[in-house]
């Protein structure tokens, strides 16, 4: 699972669709303009890299500490700096996370996370890969959207 992780941010899955070809031509302009009511390409990646976040803690043998109000509030994004750095907590969030799947027992797979009712950690890598994907179309979308309008506006 770790290997899919990695392919859906950094390249390799089958369809050769990824976060960081996506976002490798996105300004910090356009990562904080919003469309219509759709949110900002900044605000999807903070979202989706909230949670592996909250799963690094507990791979590390922290608690299950997460609320997914919180997880669509990012950090201000003021400037190309800012962008890339918040570019490279992902890349970097990502590789963590990955190699903590990757040391994981199997056995461990079928252990439920936390509170029983959040399910194993099987269902919820998966989920997270499976969400990461779904929030990836958005992106893609998005960031369309953004250049046909700036493509009007020239």
């Amino acid at each position: 699972m770790g290997k899919h992780m990695r392919a859906v941010y950094l390249g390799g899955n089958w369809t050769d669709v990824h976060l960081k070809k996506v976002l490798a031509d996105v300004t910090w302009q356009e990562a904080t303009t919003q469309v219509d009511s759709c949110n900002t390409i900044a605000t999807l990646v903070f979202h989706m890299n909230y949670f592996i976040h909250v799963v690094i803690k507990v791979l590390e043998g922290g608690p299950l500490e997460g609320n997914d109000k919180l997880s669509f509030d990012h950090p201000p994004i003021n400037s190309s700096e800012d962008w890339e750095q918040f570019l490279e907590q992902s890349w970097e969030a990502v590789d963590t996370f990955a190699n903590l799947i990757a040391k994981m027992p199997e056995d461990t797979l079928w252990e439920n996370i936390g509170d029983e009712k959040y399910g194993n950690f099987y269902f919820n890598l998966h989920g997270i890969i499976e969400h990461t994907h779904y929030h990836l179309g958005q992106i893609v979308l998005v960031k369309k959207l953004l250049k046909q309008t700036s493509a009007k506006a020239v």
